[in-house]
C-alpha cells in the first residue's frame, strides 16, 4: 500500500517533468508555425514556472484547511485541462495561457506531493520515498524527450504537448482511492483515522510503536493559534530554517539545470551538433542519465545522509559548468563531444544532489504547525527563480553570449559549495517530530546540524 501511494503521489512529479521537458523538442517546431520574439519565447517557456508561483500560493491557502488529498485532486484536474489546451493552442498567447494553467498545477502539486509523501512514509525510508517525487520528475523529463524525438519526424508539436493528458487522467482516477495524510488527520482532530492510515501503510509496525507515533504527532499539534502564526518565522531557529530552504532552491535553479532541460537542443546546436534529430538523441541521453542517477540518489540518501551529498553535488556541478563555459568560450566545433561530456557530468552531480535534496529538506525541516506555510515560501522562491532563469536565458545568451552565461551559473554553484559546507543540516533517520524538537533546541540563527 505504501508503494502504491508513493507511486501515485510521485506521478505528479512525472507530470511536472513531462510538462517541463516537452517544450525543448516542441520549440523548434513551434517557431515554424508561430512568430516568436526573444521575449515572447522566454515568457512562453517560462510560463510554467511563472504559473507555478500562483499554484504554490493556492496550495498555501488550501492545504491545511482542506487536506493534502483534495488539493492533489484539483491539481490533477488542472494538469488535464492545461495539457488539452496546450495541444489545441492556436497562437503564442493561447499556448502561453495553457502553460500558465499547467504551471499552477505544478506549483501546487510540487508543494503538496512531497509533503504528503514525507508525512506518510516511515522515518527509515523517508528520504527514498520523498525522493521518488524527484525520480518521477526525471522520468517525466526523459519521457518528454523521447516523445519529442518520436514526433519530430512528423512535426506534430500538438501530440508532443498533449502527451501529458494521459498521466493526468490516470492521476485523477487514482487519487480518489488514496488515504489522507495521517499527520493532517491529527491536525484536524481525527486521531483514530490517522492511526488506521498508519496501520495500513506501516503494517510491520507494532501497536505500541503506532501509539507512540500518534502521541508524538498529537504533541506537535498546536494548542495555541499563535503557534501557526506567520510571526513565528521571526524566531531565530525557524528563520534559519526558512532562509536555508529558500537559498537551497535559489542555488538549485541558478545552477542552470532548467536552462539545460528547456533549451538542450539549442545549446547542443551552438556547441557543434547538427540536425534536430541528433540533438534530440543527445538530449534523450541527458534525460536517461538524469533518471539513472536519481535512482542512485534514492539508494544512498538514507545511507550517506543529506549534508555530504549536498556538498558533493555542488562541488561537481561547479567544475562541470565551468568546463561548459570554457568550451563555449573556445567555440571549437571539434570539441563538441567534450561539451556533451560537461553537460552529462553536470546532470550527474545535479541528479544525485541538487535535484532531490531541496525538496527533501523542505518537507522535513518545518514543524507541523508551520509546514504548509514554510514549504509554500520555499516553493514560491523555487518557481520565481526558475521563471527568472528560463525567461532571461535567451536574452542573456544573446547579449552576453553562452560562455559568460554559463560562467555565471558556475559561480552560483561555487557559492552553493560554500553555503552547503557552512549551513547544510543532517536529518537522516529522524522522525519528523524529532526534527521539530531539534529545531526547537537549536541555538539562535542556525539550522540543526
Amino acid at each position: 500500500m505504501l508503494f502504491l501511494i508513493a507511486l501515485l503521489a510521485a506521478i505528479f512529479g512525472f507530470l511536472f517533468g513531462t510538462d517541463q521537458g516537452v517544450i525543448s523538442g516542441a520549440l523548434p517546431l513551434l517557431k515554424k508555425e508561430f512568430a516568436f520574439t526573444a521575449q515572447s519565447e522566454g515568457f512562453m517557456t517560462g510560463a510554467v514556472p511563472f504559473g507555478a508561483i500562483f499554484g504554490a500560493l493556492l496550495a498555501l491557502l488550501t492545504v491545511d484547511k482542506f487536506g493534502r488529498r483534495p488539493v492533489l485532486t484539483f491539481c490533477a484536474i488542472l494538469f488535464a485541462a492545461g495539457s488539452f489546451a496546450a495541444a489545441a493552442a492556436f497562437s503564442v498567447w493561447s499556448l502561453t495561457l495553457a502553460r500558465l494553467v499547467i504551471g499552477a498545477a505544478i506549483g501546487a502539486s510540487s508543494l503538496v506531493a512531497p509533503m504528503y509523501l514525507a508525512e506518510i512514509a516511515p522515518a527509515r525510508i523517508r528520504g527514498a520515498v520523498v525522493s521518488a517525487f524527484q525520480l518521477m520528475i526525471t522520468i517525466g523529463i526523459l519521457a518528454a524527450f523521447v516523445v519529442d524525438w518520436a514526433f519530430s519526424f512528423s512535426g506534430s508539436w500538438r501530440l508532443m504537448l498533449g502527451f501529458s493528458l494521459v498521466p493526468a487522467v490516470i492521476c485523477l482516477a487514482g487519487i480518489f482511492k488514496a488515504p489522507e495524510s495521517p499527520r493532517w488527520l491529527v491536525l484536524a482532530g481525527r486521531d483514530k483515522d490517522a492511526r488506521e492510515v498508519l496501520q495500513t501503510v506501516q503494517p510491520e509496525t507494532s501497536p505500541e510503536r503506532l501509539d507512540k507515533i500518534v502521541k508524538e504527532i498529537e504533541d506537535s499539534r498546536p494548542s495555541d493559534p499563535r503557534e501557526e502564526s506567520w510571526s513565528r518565522f521571526k524566531e531565530p531557529a525557524l528563520r534559519g530554517v526558512l532562509i536555508f530552504s529558500v537559498l537551497a532552491f535559489f542555488l538549485q535553479q541558478f545552477s542552470g539545470i532548467n536552462v539545460i532541460m528547456n533549451y538542450a537542443p539549442h545549446i547542443l546546436e551552438n556547441a557543434g551538433f547538427e540536425g534536430l534529430a541528433n540533438e534530440l538523441v543527445a538530449t534523450i541521453g541527458i534525460g536517461a542519465l538524469n533518471v539513472g542517477v536519481t535512482i542512485l540518489a534514492m539508494i544512498v540518501v538514507d545511507r550517506l545522509g543529506r549534508r555530504p551529498l549536498f556538498i558533493f553535488g555542488f562541488a561537481g556541478a561547479f567544475l562541470s559548468m565551468a568546463l561548459v563555459a570554457v568550451l563555449f568560450h573556445l567555440n571549437d566545433n571539434n570539441l563538441a563531444w567534450l561539451s556533451l561530456i560537461g553537460l552529462f557530468s553536470f546532470v550527474f552531480f545535479f541528479a544525485i544532489s541538487l535535484g532531490p535534496l531541496p525538496w527533501l529538506y523542505m518537507s522535513e525541516l518545518f514543524p507541523l504547525a508551520l509546514r504548509g506555510k514554510g514549504m509554500a515560501i520555499a516553493s514560491v522562491s523555487n518557481w520565481l527563480c526558475n521563471f527568472l532563469v528560463v525567461f532571461l536565458f535567451p536574452t542573456l545568451a544573446a547579449s552576453l553570449g553562452e560562455a559568460m552565461t554559463f560562467g555565471l551559473f558556475s559561480a552560483c554553484c561555487a557559492f552553493g559549495l560554500w553555503y552547503s559546507w557552512a549551513y547544510a543540516p543532517e536529518t537522516r533517520g529522524l522522525v519528523l517530530e524529532e526534527v521539530d524538537q531539534n529545531i526547537a533546541r537549536t541555538s539562535a540563527g542556525s539550522v540543526p546540524a
